[in-house]
């Protein structure tokens, strides 16, 4: 007999890097890109972030914006990703980005 498996959230953090010759309407641009994505059902929570003022040593705080959100599966991240609007981002946004670092991990609630 199999024990019920405990459910696993999915989270996907990434971190969007704009040049240093961005101006504050290219940053503006990025968020408002970024705040189309919240809108994709499949995201059961989403946050959208900046670098806070901690200055300790191990704190990556050269991004310009976090985009973090959590999905109740593996499924549910993968139907963002191929969710119109997600397409759309990438399409209408990536000029305003030089790097992107995404961070995905799972694990039980």
């Amino acid at each position: 007999m199999n024990a019920p498996s405990s459910p696993e959230l999915f989270v996907h953090h990434v971190l969007f890097y704009t040049p240093a010759s961005a101006s504050d309407a290219d940053k503006a641009k990025l968020l408002e890109g970024l705040q189309t994505l919240r809108s994709i059902p499949s995201i059961k929570l989403a946050h959208i972030g900046t670098p806070a003022a901690t200055t300790r040593d191990v704190i990556e705080r050269t991004y310009t914006y976090s985009w973090l959100c959590l999905f109740e599966s593996a499924a549910d991240e993968e139907s963002y990703q191929q969710h119109p609007i997600h397409d759309d981002f990438r399409n209408q946004y990536a000029s305003y980005w030089e790097k992107v670092v995404i961070y995905d991990s799972v694990g039980p609630i």
